[in-house]
């Protein structure tokens, strides 16, 4: 009346091992891709943090105009002598490390510090006008917000000239660190009878 259902154990012990390779290689595979996976983001957020921590400097690692004058010779500019200071926020700026372009409607011009050995671009001066702790004469460095330095930029040297009444300069300071600083210079009309005129 009753079946009795056999089975073969040998069949069922060879499933069994079966399943378990492919169980086992499963593992295998998400344990390895999760590896891959841990370390690209790893990857990824160190590229983050370093992306992150350049594009801040960028736009804080920078050099502020506070005034500019023009020194007045034979009705013509032939030296700008801009005082600059640190953008709030800012971290430690190198002078030497600085550089400026200077464009006209004529042409542009790369300046690097004259302090710089034997540069091959026209250059400009920096002299200390006030200094916190003494470090600018030391490392040539901007590193308090009460720091201020004047950069002249003399007119006579190759690659510039002198500028006339009316006349407009662009000014891009540029930071060791790509911080970058625009600054427009605009001659007033009349020159005559004066030394010194604010630009």
């Amino acid at each position: 009346m009753f079946e009795r259902i056999t089975t073969d154990t040998d069949d069922r012990g060879q499933v069994g091992i079966g399943t378990l390779i492919v169980f086992i290689a499963m593992v295998l595979v998400a344990a390895i891709a999760a590896g891959v996976l841990i370390n690209t983001a790893g990857f990824l957020q160190s590229s983050a943090e370093q992306s992150g921590q350049q594009a801040a400097e960028q736009v804080t690692n920078r050099l502020v105009e506070v005034s500019t004058v023009g020194n007045v010779n034979s009705g013509q500019i032939n030296e700008a002598n801009m005082t600059v200071r640190l953008a709030p926020g800012s971290a430690d700026v190198n002078l030497n490390d600085t550089t400026i372009q200077w464009i006209t409607a004529s042409g542009s011009t790369q300046l690097v510090s004259d302090q710089i050995s034997s540069p091959s671009f026209a250059t400009f001066s920096w002299t200390t006008l006030r200094d916190n702790d003494g470090s600018i004469l030391d490392d040539q460095t901007l590193n308090d917000p009460v720091d201020r330095a004047i950069v002249t930029v003399d007119l006579n040297q190759s690659g510039l000239s002198n500028l006339d009444s009316g006349d407009t300069v662009t000014m891009q300071v540029n930071t060791r660190s790509g911080g970058q600083t625009t600054v427009t210079l605009n001659v007033p009309d009349s020159l005559s009878g004066k030394e010194s005129v604010e630009l």
